[in-house]
């Protein structure tokens, strides 16, 4: 049996399968991108798919403190595309 990596959401706190998150990634060139895959390289931070989660994100602005960089707006938007707000 194999065990199902669990990572934590950056709105609620609270520890999630990491198949039931969105991922946002840091590149080591320090481009930031929402991650569809989750393979990316870099430093990750997930999100729930769950509107008041991502809401919680934004207005705490948990990724700029997650990345220490100001995130663009495209990727404000990408995020709220993917996770349909």
């Amino acid at each position: 049996m194999q065990k199902k990596p669990l990572r934590m959401c950056l709105g609620c706190r609270e520890m999630k399968f990491k198949s039931e998150l969105v991922r946002v990634v840091k590149s080591p060139e320090g481009e930031v991108s929402v991650d569809e895959i989750g393979k990316k390289p870099g430093r990750g931070a997930y999100v729930c798919r769950n509107s008041e989660c991502y809401k919680r994100v934004v207005k705490s602005k948990a990724l700029s403190r997650a990345f220490h960089t100001a995130i663009p707006e495209d990727v404000t938007n990408a995020l709220t595309a993917y996770i349909n707000v």
